[in-house]
């Protein structure tokens, strides 16, 4: 397997420790508080998500709810939106013990900035100061601190790429295609409601993988022109659409390139987020 840019080992290796440690906090919140609480609200395709960090950076609570309110990073459905934000305030505060005041949430990079706004919007009308609204490409890049290399944000209807170069965004970019296009390569195959192929997608199943193959090659087709003319030694991937096993592997054999998974990889932009 092709590894990993040098410059990003130690990069790779604290966002794994992170991730494993993040997953633990579900409505679990850690009694052990560094400082003040960080929130972020990530406005999905599939779900939204709320998350919290300390002031050390550790990962603190995260929760969700499935909803369908957003579409290509756009509120297509703000009262459904607002809904799900307030639900999660809720649930957070109750376990928690203090109130969400405050939160940052974001937007696919290719998202127009009026229609960016509607995300903050959402959280105003679910009673939460919007404190910085980022693309999710930066976001990502937050809890990564990647040196090298692209990191790519698959989502429901958008791949975003953003390419960094000693530490720094220096490009992104976002096109259309991610994981409801997979939902409907597996619905279609498996004769299943779009549901339970989201589901059955994000439990990571192997036997999916020659499924899905064409839909990831796809994907991987993007990453690849949006990447295109600049010099790239690997590619993280980030974002729940691709918890298929093996899908890394399908990837890096496309782009001849390194291309690295993490654990729980869909928790990445939601506390990206919230370091934001």
């Amino acid at each position: 397997m092709l590894q990993c840019h040098p410059q990003n080992e130690e990069a790779v290796m604290t966002a794994n420790s992170f991730l494993t440690d993040a997953v633990e906090r579900f409505r679990e919140p850690t009694s052990d508080i560094t400082g003040d609480l960080h929130f972020g609200v990530d406005l999905g395709t599939a779900t939204v998500v709320l998350c919290a960090v300390d002031d050390s950076g550790r990962p603190v609570y995260w929760d969700f709810v499935r909803c369908g309110a957003v579409r290509d990073g756009v509120v297509v459905n703000f009262s459904d939106a607002a809904t799900a934000v307030t639900e999660l305030k809720g649930r957070a505060e109750e376990l928690i013990g203090i109130q969400v005041q405050d939160a940052a949430t974001a937007h696919p990079p290719g998202v127009p900035k009026p229609d960016a706004r509607a995300c903050k919007f959402v959280l105003e009308t679910a009673e939460i100061e919007c404190r910085n609204l980022v693309d999710e490409i930066s976001a990502a890049q937050a809890l990564l601190c990647l040196r090298e290399g692209a990191l790519v944000d698959v989502g429901g209807g958008s791949t975003g790429v953003g390419i960094v170069e000693d530490g720094r965004i220096v490009a992104v970019d976002d096109r259309s295609g991610g994981g409801w296009h997979l939902d409907l390569i597996l619905a279609g195959s498996l004769g299943i409601p779009i549901e339970d192929a989201e589901r059955l997608k994000r439990d990571g199943a192997a036997e999916h993988a020659p499924i899905l193959r064409p839909g990831i090659e796809r994907i991987a087709a993007s990453v690849q022109q949006q990447i295109s003319g600049r010099r790239v030694e690997s590619v993280h991937l980030v974002g729940g659409a691709l918890r298929v096993s093996g899908s890394d592997d399908i990837i890096s054999k496309y782009l001849g390139i390194a291309a690295i998974a993490y654990p729980h990889s869909e928790l990445v932009t939601p506390f990206g987020i919230a370091m934001s």
